[in-house]
């Protein structure tokens, strides 16, 4: 179901509907770069525009002091980092975060293909409101 009100829902819908089948067929137990090469499959079936292992350069006081890869990056908008883990943890969502600071995006997902329970499936945020929002389970997630 795809709420308007959330910038690139239609897009998000698409990548976790991605994200979703790639669980569906391979379930739980895989190591996160099996993940990332069957949701690269299922994207590229999707007709998604995407970069794999992206890599942008991390800048402070205007000086490059570094680099840093997403695991997916989406239609030029969207961060997508997938992990392999039973349950988020804080350091997963400060990873995402920085992503979305340091690339100065506005919209990401950090998704898990490996939780036992679906309603904890993913978790979408936004830079400006820095807080987490729609986790309904598989099927709503806006």
């Amino acid at each position: 179901m795809i709420k308007e009100q959330y910038k690139y829902s239609e897009l998000t819908e698409k990548i976790i509907g991605c994200a979703m089948t790639v669980h569906r067929n391979l379930g739980n137990g895989f190591q996160e770069v099996i993940y990332q090469r069957a949701l690269e499959i299922e994207m590229e079936l999707a007709g998604l525009s995407f970069k794999r292992e992206f890599e942008m350069p991390i800048y402070y006081r205007d000086t490059k002091i570094g680099t840093r890869r997403v695991d997916f990056f989406v239609e030029d908008v969207i961060s997508v980092e997938l992990k392999a883990i039973a349950q988020f943890e804080n350091t997963n969502f400060a990873q995402a975060i920085n992503y979305l600071e340091a690339y100065n995006l506005e919209i990401g997902l950090l998704l898990t293909l490996t939780l036992g329970h679906p309603t904890q499936f993913s978790k979408n945020f936004h830079q400006t409101a820095r807080r987490w929002t729609g986790v309904l389970g598989l099927g709503a997630l806006f």
